[in-house]
């Protein structure tokens, strides 16, 4: 009986102690509901007690502490008397010093045999879920990996966009991912899937697919397939075989083709979401679309055009990008997430980094890399700027100084204000994106705040609430925009860590989502429950940045030719030819779009754009960052407390 009283009054103290916490500063334990996470940020509670500054506004150091508007103001007692020296100031971070060796001795090496190893986890992944997919699932679009069955489209819901939109009865899987064969060296089954492709393919179905979705993961694959296969400075040996006669440059041709209704009869330029791969776009297609879906078409219509001598494909992409751009805010620059095609109003206000925004702004940087079109980074610089200014929260450095680490938050076009207090796992591409314009630093902090999350979940869910430190949204569909930025921000410094980071993302992997046929969508992060579905980008992209990660001697490492990969991780030269055309321009420029004289040479700044197989930014790191964490142990530690690690 002593130890039950000895228990109950342990309990009462501890209550009690909590209580006056909470009553004096608002320090006391988190709550939790069986996710493990507490309820709310208690940093800035913290805050409070050794805040610097009068009132924060909600653009400057903190946003953990507000959603808009809210502030925090010095009571007069924390004033000082005249000729009284004031207290002196206590930085917050001090809390998060702990036991920093812990983060240096954990990620400051990496082994070469244990690299080895993680290359040969990752081949082993990719293979473990392309061959399932030809046993089990071809010639059909997808596997579903749990029943080992092959998945077409919804023929019986042709509402259910979510599988219809990617879904187009085209051997998807085996399209997507051609040219990761070549990354991962097997050359002989990479001639074997191109001859599938040829003998078994045709666009001729009556499926309704995204415009988007075929693009990226269709037509781009089959034009960097192509370009591997026809040029004699390509990376990975003798690839072609003596028969080929350009029959997937002419598939992707004819997929173009029957993408190019969609840019018919809208009123803007601005195409529509879905067509027929048969007969256009279909009679009761909406007027809407997002501006990631319709902006991000540049890359793969560019060069297109360029091979097959036709302008068309890069006028209509380019059209589109010129119209988006005229309709972004007076007041900020900023544009919106859904617009009207045919009134251009914006259908939503909120502008973002992740889902229907992401890839804009990448195809801006990434068109100019390929093209030279000066337009294009003009509208690049012009949006990173209204970003920084607009969508950045936190300390303005990520390594120094006080205050809450970047972000990037959703807000309204016009007014730059707040609007919800979630991001989405898309947006977790950023830093790569960062890594090609230079910018590291904050590459680097966004980059560590993903990665928290993933180390949290072991996945990074569909949406996290920052503000609750839990997933708004709790699938996971295996998507590989946290590998991408991991993988480039690792060519970029060379550090360790990002070794780590991809040991963690493979292992999880392993764990959390391999089933008996390959590797499954995680339907809940937290108890780690299945859907039946494994999307093409998990091959395509996900496994091949893993791969590519851990392999330092990859060709695309050690080639004298410079390449970049599309948004769905097709490999493409930079290459002289795509910067020069037949045709004389590309249309009138569009009122509100940004011209300029056209070039058909060489910027002489371009390598400082370009990521390439070597470390081009490693000189705007500072040196010590290249021998130690990328990150400071305190920021990472202060980091691994926002989303509810410890």
């Amino acid at each position: 009986m002593q130890w039950r009283s000895l228990v109950v009054g342990l309990v009462v103290l501890r209550l009690s102690l909590s209580c006056v916490l909470w009553l004096t500063f608002g320090l006391g334990p988190g709550v939790s509901f069986g996710f493990n996470f507490h309820l709310g940020f208690n940093l800035h509670k913290l805050d409070l007690l050794f805040r610097e500054d009068k009132g924060t506004e909600s653009k400057g150091k903190t946003w953990s502490q507000q959603i808009q508007g809210k502030r925090y103001e010095q009571t007069a007692s924390t004033c000082p008397q005249v000729g009284q020296q004031p207290p002196p100031q206590r930085s917050y971070l001090g809390l998060f010093q702990g036991n920093q060796d812990e983060y240096a001795r954990r990620y400051s090496s990496f082994p070469d045999s244990l690299k080895t190893k993680m290359r040969g986890m990752a081949r082993d992944m990719f293979y473990f879920g392309y061959d399932n997919y030809m046993k089990y699932a071809f010639p059909k679009d997808e596997l579903n990996p749990i029943d080992c069955e092959g998945r077409g489209p919804d023929v019986l819901n042709p509402s259910n966009i979510n599988i219809n939109d990617v879904l187009g009865n085209y051997s998807l899987t085996l399209i997507d991912t051609l040219d990761t064969l070549l990354v991962l060296g097997n050359v002989s089954e990479f001639q074997r899937a191109v001859r599938l492709v040829i003998d078994t393919v045709s666009f001729d179905k009556d499926s309704t697919v995204q415009v988007f979705e075929a693009n990226i993961r269709i037509l781009g694959s089959l034009i960097s397939a192509h370009i591997l296969l026809t040029d004699p400075k390509h990376p990975f040996g003798e690839v072609g075989f003596e028969d080929y006669d350009n029959e997937l440059l002419h598939l992707a041709h004819d997929l173009a083709v029957r993408l190019l209704p969609a840019f018919e009869n809208t009123n803007t330029g601005i195409p529509y979401p879905r067509v027929n791969l048969k007969t256009g776009v279909p009679p009761d297609s909406i007027n809407e679309t997002c501006t990631a879906g319709a902006g991000s078409l540049l890359v793969e219509f560019g060069i297109l055009s360029r091979l097959v001598g036709d302008s068309t494909f890069e006028w209509v992409a380019r059209r589109a990008v010129r119209a988006l751009w005229k309709l972004r805010s007076n007041e900020t620059g900023l544009l919106g997430n859904v617009v009207n095609i045919q009134t251009g109003q914006w259908v939503s206000k909120q502008s973002g980094l992740g889902a229907g925004m992401d890839s804009f702004y990448e195809y801006l940087l990434k068109s100019y890399i390929l093209f030279g079109e000066k337009e294009d980074y003009r509208m690049f610089q012009s949006a990173y700027e209204s970003i920084q200014i607009h969508m950045r929260r936190g300390r303005e450095s990520c390594n120094e100084g006080e205050g809450d680490p970047p972000l990037y938050v959703n807000v309204n076009m016009f007014s730059g204000e707040i609007m919800n207090t979630w991001i989405d796992s898309l947006q977790a591409f950023f830093p790569g994106l960062q890594v090609l314009n230079g910018d590291v630093d904050n590459a680097i902090c966004l980059h560590a705040f993903y990665y928290a999350i993933w180390k949290r979940f072991g996945a990074l869910p569909e949406r996290y609430n920052w503000q609750l430190q839990a997933p708004d949204v709790l699938f996971y569909p295996l998507r590989p925009e946290m590998v991408e930025s991991t993988y480039l921000l690792y060519q970029a410094t060379k550090n360790p860590f990002y070794l780590h980071v991809g040991m963690d993302i493979l292992q999880s992997l392993e764990t959390n989502a391999k089933v008996r046929c390959g590797y499954a969508t995680l339907h809940h992060v937290v108890d780690k429950s299945k859907e039946d579905r494994m999307e093409s980008f998990f091959l395509s992209e996900t496994c091949k940045y893993l791969y590519l990660l851990f392999d330092e001697d990859n060709p695309l490492h050690r080639s004298d030719n410079k390449y970049i990969f599309t948004t769905e991780g097709h490999v493409v030269p930079i290459d002289k030819r795509f910067r020069e055309r037949q045709w004389s321009d590309l249309g009138p420029c569009e009122d509100g779009a940004l011209s300029q004289t056209q070039s058909n040479h060489w910027p002489e700044d371009l390598t400082k754009f370009i990521h390439v197989s070597v470390s081009l930014q490693c000189n705007r790191i500072p040196e010590e960052q290249r021998y130690a964490l990328p990150l400071k142990s305190v920021y990472m530690r202060q980091i691994d407390h926002m989303v509810g690690l410890f």
